[in-house]
């Protein structure tokens, strides 16, 4: 099966702000909390219409954190969202213990993850995010590739009654999922075929590691495209099989290659098949500034880039 890239581009933030507004017309115990960012949240058509389920705390995630545990506690389904550096960097306390510990069924929203707000600098990148999320027991990890794949995460979320920290991509992105398959929990899914190297892919990456897939087949090597939308828990069945079959591994990230999805495989790849494996994302400097485009090309998380790591790897 090979999935094919459309030229089309799609909104993330567009289709986790409509999902989130038909399961409020659905359901009253949604509510939203955020920290003065219902504009970057994309909530003000919620607020519009549901304005007295939109909880602005200012700029003060820890107590944001809290109030959308306190409010799950109530027996609300909240959605708590910020921009990504904000929502873990300063409340990762109170996502620990508020909500993982307590076992609060809150859905963390971090919004424009990775280096989606790149000329703001690296005090606005989001790379440490997934390290940090990665660290806390009792915390599902979901990073949807695409706005289809945006809803269905939103949905499978709003009913999981699970503590889940979730990505939202900023920058528009081709589709690579099919829009009438749910969102399966858990489940890595093989984007394109391949024997000769697998390529794990989480987030908006993957539409760029199929794009490498396509430049690599024309070079007679096959690659395997696997979409990774759950970190934690992670499909090892999956990774075990890719690393099994093709004997080489490259993990793509838009974030920290120390503790984020690399080092998720990794952690599996070595202690049960080890095989040649590299981790392609931010090793671990803080990334200049300077626009997305800019900086996906300066770590090599362009389709380009990530053929050469693989060609790099396989040499």
């Amino acid at each position: 099966m090979t999935t094919t890239l459309e030229p089309q581009t799609f909104d993330c933030r567009q289709a986790f702000a409509e999902t989130l507004i038909d399961l409020a017309r659905a359901d009253d115990r949604i509510v939203a909390v955020c920290n003065d960012s219902v504009g970057s949240s994309n909530l003000v058509a919620f607020r519009e219409e549901f304005p007295d389920r939109l909880v602005n705390v200012g700029i003060a995630e820890q107590n944001m954190v809290g109030v959308g545990a306190g409010l799950a506690n109530a027996g609300l389904v909240p959605f708590v969202c910020a921009a990504g550096p904000f929502l873990t960097g300063r409340a990762t306390e109170q996502i620990k213990t508020d909500v993982a510990y307590s076992d609060r069924a809150v859905v963390l929203c971090a919004m424009s993850p990775g280096m989606a707000y790149g000329e703001l600098g690296p005090t606005h990148h989001s790379i440490e995010d997934l390290a940090w999320m990665r660290a806390v027991a009792n915390l599902d990890i979901l990073v949807p590739a695409d706005p289809a794949q945006t809803r269905a995460a939103v949905r499978w979320a709003a009913g999981s009654k699970r503590p889940v920290f979730m990505r939202v991509g900023r920058h528009k992105v081709p589709g690579v999922s099919d829009p009438a398959d749910p969102f399966v929990f858990g489940r890595a899914d093989v984007l394109s075929d391949g024997s000769d190297v697998t390529i794990f892919a989480t987030g908006t990456p993957v539409s760029r590691a199929l794009g490498a897939a396509g430049l690599l087949a024309r070079q007679g090597v096959g690659a395997r495209v696997v979409n990774v939308s759950t970190i934690s828990p992670l499909d090892e069945a999956t990774v075990l099989a890719a690393a099994r079959e093709t004997g080489f591994v490259l993990t793509v990230e838009e974030a920290t290659t120390t503790g984020g999805l690399g080092a998720a495989i990794g952690e599996i790849v070595l202690r049960h098949h080890p095989v040649p494996l590299r981790m392609l994302g931010v090793p671990r400097v803080f990334a200049p500034t300077g626009d997305n485009d800019y900086l996906l090309e300066t770590f090599g998380l362009t389709a380009e880039g990530i053929a050469a790591a693989v060609l790099d790897l396989r040499n």
